[in-house]
């Protein structure tokens, strides 16, 4: 089992939230102030860690079997697995933007939004 920050398409709702094989949520919380955060193409989210932002999500106890199985795969190419700071100064897995794409114009900053359902709601 690992912590997992979910802040995208994994969210409950979210297209990808079937890929966690009902593992439990712990709650909803917030990143460290240390992010960046991107709309990709409008269709996901990503962060990098190279900013001042709050990222809003869920966290996740997830079999690690559920993350090589289900969750890696359904990923974008953009995204891979890091570890982020969470608000409390905890850690945990999250999909992160790979530094190759970060001067991509697929990107719209959303930083001063921190928040996926926010943005899809505007």
């Amino acid at each position: 089992m690992t912590l997992i920050f979910l802040n995208g398409g994994g969210m409950r709702g979210g297209p990808l939230h079937g890929q966690l094989q009902g593992a439990p949520m712990l709650g909803r919380v917030k990143s460290a102030p240390k992010y960046r955060y991107f709309s990709v193409r409008d269709e996901f989210p990503a962060m990098h860690a190279s900013g001042t932002a709050q990222v809003v999500g869920e966290l996740y106890d997830l079999p690690l079997t559920v993350l090589r199985d289900h969750l890696i795969p359904a990923e974008p190419a953009e995204l891979e697995i890091g570890v982020v700071e969470l608000e409390d100064g905890g850690a945990a897995l999250a999909t992160v933007l790979r530094n190759e794409f970060l001067r991509s114009s697929d990107l719209k900053d959303i930083s001063h939004l921190g928040d996926w359902t926010s943005y899809l709601q505007r």
